[in-house]
């Protein structure tokens, strides 16, 4: 039988407009584009991606009114609510002019689960929707959970508490429980509401991740919620016939590439905190001796604006970099797929973000974890308790601490069992998407849905 293909279809895909987020949406387009599809990406002119990185797409602005202040705010749940209240009636006003068009029949709207809002909207139109999950499915049976475990007392978070095992979530403990700073924590379960009440309403859930790292998490989804799965990553390991440029909002620095050229194999630890994390003044110099006494080379990722209050690298002592001999290579941003490819690179030090994740252990990289917040801590759980492919940095941010972790995971028995384990789950990572492969299998499923 002839295999169904997305041919004289059109899919729009609209992400959350965070690196994070825009970045397996882009991955997400390039895969259904292979399969026969058009793709249209609606985005808000905040951050909005950069056409030229996808050119065989078609991109539409929708303006969504941020001012430069609300677009500027360090609190990400209250920006995301605003997103969801200001792209109602653009996204209608799009969608009409989209929907009376004759040329290709819109098959169906992907939109970012926090999207929550678009739900309605399409209902307006009777457009299916499908909902794209950018994190794990772990993470995500956490985040439908909050409701209860809020009655249940864990919520609001209790320092005296966060050692305490969460009985309706083995393995985490309360400090593994997700959690954003917020000038309104009230904020935060108000958010949970509409986004699972939406996904109830969709047509079907879209994961980045794959169902050989996350096997019981999928199948207690597919109990809870009769909706259809499609847990087709990991995305940026597909391959695309039509190859794209990586969307980013910093441009990277490949210099890194060559300097990583100059270092004996699994020598270098990597250290990057993602988009949006953040240190204060002084975990940044902590982190920057820390790694200077370990003895091993490191390649740090210093993005303006990860140290609060600091422009770059002039809180670093008078120097540093000079003491180092050559050791230490610290970057703005860099290519990140490329740098985990690399064979120079014996250990991730991450802050568990979804794609930093996914990344390392289809690269075969032990982690160091160190979550900030949301779906982070939960991510660094499994990582460390759970996959057993990485240690987690426990506690205060200290020098001692931080060459104590990278000597555990670069070296000893207990490095070498994490480096195997890390291994393993990179082959399965790669026979997934083979023919046959879980991933390869839901993507099937998923083509013939739309």
């Amino acid at each position: 039988m002839e295999k169904v293909t997305g041919k004289g279809h059109r899919l729009l895909l609209m992400p959350l407009p965070f690196q994070g987020h825009i970045t397996p949406l882009l991955h997400l387009g390039d895969i259904l584009y292979s399969k026969g599809f058009s793709i249209t990406i609606i985005h808000t002119s905040f951050n909005s991606p950069d056409p030229s990185t996808h050119p065989h797409f078609t991109f539409l602005p929708i303006h969504e009114s941020l001012s430069e202040s609300e677009a500027s705010s360090i609190d990400s749940l209250h920006l995301v609510d605003l997103i969801n209240v200001r792209i109602i009636q653009p996204l209608k006003e799009c969608l009409d002019k989209l929907m009376r068009s004759k040329e290709e029949t819109v098959s169906c709207f992907i939109a970012d689960a926090v999207l929550h809002s678009t739900q309605s909207v399409c209902d307006g139109f009777k457009l299916r929707r499908l909902v794209l999950r950018t994190g794990g499915a772990t993470s995500f049976v956490v985040f439908a959970s909050i409701p209860l475990l809020r009655e249940n007392g864990y919520f609001p978070i209790q320092e005296s508490r966060l050692d305490e095992p969460v009985v309706e979530l083995p393995p985490l403990k309360v400090k593994d429980l997700p959690w954003f700073e917020t000038r309104d924590p009230e904020l935060f379960y108000n958010l949970t509401s509409p986004i699972f009440d939406s996904l109830k309403a969709s047509s079907g859930v879209i994961w980045n991740t794959f169902e050989e790292l996350e096997s019981s998490t999928i199948s207690k989804f597919g109990q809870e919620f009769s909706i259809p799965i499609y847990p087709i990553g990991p995305f940026h390991k597909h391959h695309f016939p039509k190859p794209s440029s990586s969307f980013t909002i910093w441009t990277p620095d490949t210099s890194c590439i060559s300097w990583l050229d100059t270092k004996e194999p699994k020598s270098v630890v990597y250290v990057s905190f993602g988009s949006i994390a953040s240190i204060t003044e002084a975990e940044f110099l902590e982190l920057a001796w820390g790694l200077a006494h370990s003895n091993h080379p490191f390649l740090w990722v210093v993005r303006p604006g990860l140290v609060r209050g600091s422009e770059w690298l002039e809180l670093l002592p008078d120097g540093f970099m000079e003491s180092l001999g050559g050791r230490g290579c610290i970057v703005k941003w860099a290519p990140q797929e490329k740098v985990l490819g690399h064979e120079a690179i014996g250990a991730f030090w991450t802050h568990c973000g979804w794609n930093s994740t996914l990344e390392s252990v289809c690269e075969g990289v032990p982690m160091i974890c160190m979550p900030c917040f949301g779906d982070q801590k939960v991510n660094a759980k499994y990582v460390s308790d759970v996959w057993k492919v990485g240690v987690k940095l426990e506690g205060k941010v200290e020098r001692i601490e931080i060459e104590r972790v990278i000597k555990r995971i670069m070296s000893g028995d207990e490095g070498k069992e994490i480096r195997e384990n890390v291994l393993n789950l990179k082959e399965k990572a790669n026979l997934c998407l083979k023919e046959g492969g879980s991933s390869y299998n839901y993507l099937d499923a998923l083509v013939n849905a739309m």
